[in-house]
């Protein structure tokens, strides 16, 4: 097994930020010179995406900028989370216009070369509850649908070369720990090994150990998270590394503590996720919404290059 690599998220430098850092560039020149081995594109808002680089040209040159400076890309997170109204929705019977975007990405992706492309449930919680579109469908039949949709996204960028990672989190719909393992095991009982689930360590700790914002009765696992990764070991395609104090941020989602301000114990979680079966070395730094975050970047390199020399040395 090689040595773990470690990126981080670019989102983490756009969103709950005083001074977000829109230039693309001048993120990959601070993480070259804090000695990342990677960065993981949040392809919305300023950041490139099909949009910016439309052409197979413009990603060469960006894929160029990428490597020039040392780095790369350990995935991609698509803005995939205006698809909620009818007409629109992922919960629509026929999701053509999530599947189309999704497709656009897949391309996008590809050209850069990413293995892994992000996506979430979009939808809240307590979005059956609600029933926003006044079809009533339930939960049972929105896991269908979703079952179904992701089972054509999975065929659809297995014809890229690329894996799904499915990011569980208190903030979507199916945040119950039989929830993930339900959904994640009928999407891939329908011939996709390569789709899994994206591990997030802090969102591991709310839905297995808090329970955030589950509806109906609250579900937790005896072994926290750590019992969930075992659950899910084999069926993961993507990790997130960041510490968590058991709390929801302002967004209704997971806080992702800077590492050594919360419960996690990553010397049990290192080995553990070492051990989980993921088909990558990355290890990525997620500082979604932590304020300054560049202000953390360099320390979260400094404990993470302590962990993988303990458990990921080779």
């Amino acid at each position: 097994m090689s040595k773990a690599r470690i990126s981080i998220g670019t989102w983490a430098y756009l969103f709950n930020q005083k001074e977000p850092t829109n230039d693309f560039h001048t993120i990959l020149h601070k993480l070259m010179d804090l000695g990342y081995d990677g960065v993981e594109l949040g392809s919305f808002g300023p950041h490139p995406s099909p949009a910016s680089h439309p052409t197979k040209a413009s990603r060469a040159k960006l894929k160029k900028e990428i490597a020039d400076h040392g780095l790369a890309l350990s995935g991609i997170a698509v803005d995939l989370w205006a698809f909620k109204t009818p007409g629109t929705s992922i919960m629509d019977e026929t999701p053509a216009a999530y599947l189309t975007a999704f497709l656009g990405w897949c391309a996008f992706a590809a050209d850069l070369d990413v293995k892994t492309i992000r996506v979430d449930s979009v939808i809240s919680p307590d979005y059956f509850e609600k029933d926003p579109e006044g079809v009533k469908i339930g939960a049972d039949a929105g896991m269908d649908r979703l079952v179904k949709v992701w089972d054509k996204a999975s065929k659809m960028a297995a014809d890229y070369g690329m894996n799904i990672c499915w990011e569980f989190e208190p903030g979507f719909a199916f945040n119950k720990p039989s929830e993930i393992l339900q959904l994640v095991d009928r999407v891939r009982g329908r011939g996709n090994n390569n789709f899994g689930v994206l591990y997030d360590t802090c969102h591991a700790h709310m839905c297995a150990v808090v329970a955030a914002n589950q509806t109906g009765t609250k579900e937790t696992l005896p072994g926290g998270e750590l019992e969930l990764l075992e659950r899910l070991k084999g069926k993961i395609t993507h990790v997130h590394v960041i510490d968590s104090d058991g709390s929801l941020n302002e967004h209704n989602t997971s806080t992702h503590n800077p590492f050594g301000t919360g419960k996690l114990n990553f010397d049990q979680l290192a080995p553990a996720l070492r051990a989980a079966g993921v088909p990558h070395d990355w290890w990525c730094v997620d500082l979604c919404f932590w304020p300054d975050a560049w202000q953390v970047t360099a320390d979260s390199k400094k404990y993470l290059d302590k962990l993988r020399d303990k458990y990921a040395a080779v």
